[in-house]
């Protein structure tokens, strides 16, 4: 079991690193999407501004880098069983807020929602992953112990 358990964890991890590589390979088009639905709270705005004049980019090229990074180191991590537990909570989070910002069907009629509901619904079998990679944790357990505390 546990060959299954590295192999499923591998395969899972590709998804991260995919989606990561295009963001970084494609920032202006994901600082693009990101400003469509990202707004730079005022209490931050000021720091926000000095970020862009000291790198001469965008918040939303920023956040684009930022998250495409997050994506790949994290996918790595979880891919190699390094800190697999701490990247998949800042996976949760991170999938979960985008879901949110991003997934936004509840703001469309039911027949155009259709895909934007099916890619949350994604994103929630995507956390549910991510959860049972917290629950492993670094080392897999005897099958007897895994359903002998629930």
């Amino acid at each position: 079991m546990p060959a299954f358990v590295t192999f499923g964890r591998i395969l899972f991890a590709v998804l991260f690193i995919y989606t990561g590589a295009t963001k970084l390979f494609a920032i202006q088009a994901t600082a693009d999407f990101i400003a469509t639905k990202v707004v730079v709270p005022d209490i931050v705005a000021p720091y926000a501004k000095q970020i862009e004049t000291a790198t001469a980019m965008t918040t939303p090229q920023l956040l684009a880098i930022a998250v495409g990074g997050l994506e790949i180191i994290a996918g790595l991590m979880i891919a190699l069983n390094f800190g697999a537990r701490f990247f998949a909570m800042l996976m949760i989070i991170y999938v979960a807020i985008a879901t949110v910002l991003f997934d936004d069907f509840w703001n469309q009629a039911p027949p155009d929602n259709a895909r934007m509901v099916v890619d949350a619904l994604k994103n929630l079998s995507i956390m549910g992953a991510l959860f049972m990679i917290m629950g492993y944790g670094r080392t897999t357990r005897p099958a007897e112990a895994a359903y002998g505390d629930v």
